[in-house]
């Protein structure tokens, strides 16, 4: 047991990544449903750098780079252009889309370089990779999900015990509450947009890089759509992002607990789970009456100065 919950950490680190990126966009007021498409482009050009340096520091920042660019896009069409929003993240994710097959299709079925696999090899803290039980499922990992836990516990800081992270929030909830303030909406829009934007584009290099080192295509496989749910899941809380990310990659890999088990389950029922529970868990969630449960009063609306 022990052993499939340190997997359920590992599986759910990508989905920590976008989880948290999507939720700091979404703090601005802003729904960006293009996650899955930045995911995919942070793990092309994850992947190719890190290929062709063989450097881990500089696959993580074309990675990083990647996905910020593809929110960058994002947030002009919709922050500076005033375009539709879930227009403008779906045609997102449908570029991301496009864009990692065409820079990915000459990589099929090339793998990581050692340099790379290596460093993302699993250490263990010392001390902490010793404590019972807690040990071995949080302090005995590689280095990518170590980072997950300090960019959840940033995010948390950053929003519950910052100023920024304070107008940050009142952006979101009153956006021409907050521009009345004299705090500068279209910087605090664009800048949280690309922190999320690179967040995601991390959580698609950990899939190409670290949990699959062989590229592949459509490696991100839906975890996209499914950070967007869980968003809504933990009520836009980086350290229940956290957890319920975990929690959701447990999901993705109960086949292969089943198949341990013997148990003779169809392995396209399983490939089905943790989509079924991502719409079980959106339906539940639109149901919460709870103040705190609610999305950013202005999520999903484009601010128009004249307007106010």
């Amino acid at each position: 047991m022990i052993e499939f919950l340190a997997a359920c950490v590992v599986a759910g680190t990508p989905l920590a990544f976008a989880t948290v990126g999507e939720l700091i966009t979404e703090k601005t007021g802003n729904l960006n449903l293009g996650v899955e498409g930045m995911m995919l482009m942070g793990a092309v050009m994850g992947f190719f750098t890190g290929l062709n340096t063989a450097s881990p520091f500089m696959a993580l920042a074309a990675a990083a780079l990647a996905g910020a660019g593809g929110a960058l896009i994002y947030a002009f069409v919709t922050v500076s252009l005033k375009a539709n929003q879930v227009v403008t993240g779906l045609t997102l994710t449908i570029f991301g889309t496009g864009f990692a097959q065409f820079v990915g299709e000459p990589l099929l079925g090339s793998m990581a370089p050692s340099e790379i696999t290596s460093f993302f090899s699993k250490i263990a803290i010392p001390g902490l990779g010793q404590i019972p039980v807690i040990g071995p499922i949080f302090f005995q990992q590689d280095v990518f999900v170590y980072l997950s836990y300090v960019i959840c516990a940033a995010a948390a800081v950053y929003l519950y015990r910052t100023r920024m992270g304070m107008n940050l929030k009142a952006l979101g909830e009153n956006t021409a509450a907050a521009d009345a303030s004299g705090i500068n909406i279209n910087l605090y829009k664009y800048v949280h947009i690309l922190i999320g934007g690179a967040l995601c584009g991390l959580g698609g290099a950990y899939l190409s890089l670290v949990r699959i080192p062989i590229w592949q295509e459509d490696v991100v496989n839906g975890r996209g759509w499914i950070a967007v749910a869980l968003v809504i899941f933990v009520a836009w809380n980086p350290i229940k992002g956290f957890f319920g990310a975990a929690l959701f990659g447990g999901l993705s890999i109960i086949g292969l607990r089943f198949q341990a088990m013997g148990l003779g389950i169809s392995q396209y029922l399983v490939d089905m789970i943790p989509y079924i529970a991502t719409i079980i868990i959106v339906i539940i969630s639109t149901h919460k009456r709870k103040k705190e449960s609610q999305p950013p009063g202005d999520l999903g609306n484009n601010y128009f100065r004249e307007e106010r």
